[in-house]
């Protein structure tokens, strides 16, 4: 076991992938000379070469769109975009040709690739830098959705999604890189997606969530212990394929849900899970699922306004002390 940080994690199960297989490359923006905005290719270029490791002009639309041809070719090309946001500038080459052409040639070709990206507010980075858009990836089938919170999940999840053999969108909280904790030094170590797990045992509510708000949850959680209220907390990890049982499981123990998301409010994560919870799980409810979510507004520049705009640990306690009637 090694500690590492989150985005040390990240560069050493890429690594590994590009080692394993020499048909693993990277591509985007400052991945080659700088290695990377947040570090995450540093030494790369040295040990792979130019071939395998590429900087790309500041053209998401191109280097997109030369990855899923590249894979679809035999490669499996690992993409940075260097903000989630810019997704906005390649889409197509996602969601009309990555996420279908599996299905349109009937299997004949598959496209193993991985878009890496950095998420979330808390920077200061102002609106077209800060938001979550992972509910707009989960509604294109097709993809699969990655969004770890630990170091230990990122490096096994980033190792699944290299070897997987459909385009998975990786998100990375930019808050999170500087996390630490043990992480598994075997060679082969892996998560398999969709596989959800219990961050926090308990009894009183199970709280659903992702990313950086499993430490917010965390935090929440020790508050409301000294209520009386005793939170389970289950970190989705993947939110395509999204692993229900795990929910189920949660859900029909503790039968209250309160589910937890920085992305905004409106057309949400968080509404399709409550959504499916109500479909499926009714009678296990001793009270309507509960979403706590970003505002649906710009993220601001302001620091005040900013973090008033993504759920902080006293919206997650005031909404479970409120769906408890605490």
């Amino acid at each position: 076991m090694s500690v590492l940080s989150i985005s040390k994690a990240i560069r050493e199960g890429l690594h590994e992938e590009m080692i394993r297989d020499e048909n693993v490359i990277v591509l985007g923006e400052d991945m080659a000379i700088m290695g990377s905005v947040f570090g995450i290719t540093q030494g790369f270029l040295e040990e792979f070469g130019e071939w395998r490791v590429i900087d790309t002009p500041i053209s998401e639309a191109g280097f997109t769109g030369i990855a899923v041809g590249a894979a679809m070719r035999g490669l499996r090309p690992v993409v940075e975009w260097m903000y989630n946001d810019f997704i906005t500038c390649c889409l197509d080459p996602v969601m009309n040709q990555a996420a279908k052409l599996r299905y349109m040639t009937g299997g004949q070709i598959t496209i193993p690739v991985v878009f890496r990206a950095p998420m979330g507010a808390g920077r200061r980075n102002a609106g077209q830098h800060s938001q979550c858009l992972e509910a707009l990836f989960t509604h294109i089938p097709g993809l699969k959705v990655v969004c770890p919170s630990t170091a230990k999940d990122a490096k096994g999840l980033i190792k699944s999604s290299i070897r997987d053999n459909d385009p998975v969108v990786f998100l990375e909280h930019k808050l999170l890189y500087a996390k630490k904790e043990e992480v598994p030094d075997e060679k082969d170590f892996l998560i398999p997606l969709g596989q959800a797990d219990i961050k926090k045992a308990g009894t009183d509510v199970t709280i659903i969530t992702w990313s950086r708000q499993v430490y917010f949850a965390l935090d929440a959680s020790k508050e409301l212990e000294k209520l009386g209220i005793n939170v389970e907390i289950l970190d989705l990890r993947t939110l395509v394929p999204l692993d229900f049982e795990a929910i189920k499981t949660s859900v029909s123990k503790t039968h209250n849900v309160v589910i937890v998301e920085e992305g905004v409010k409106r057309g949400g994560i968080g509404a399709e899970i409550s959504a499916k919870i109500t479909e499926e799980l009714f009678d296990e409810l001793d009270s309507p699922a509960y979403r706590v979510a970003g505002l649906n507004i710009v993220s601001p520049f302001s620091p005040a306004l900013e973090d008033e705009g993504f759920p902080q640990v006293k919206d997650i306690i005031d909404a479970v002390r409120r769906l408890l009637n605490k």
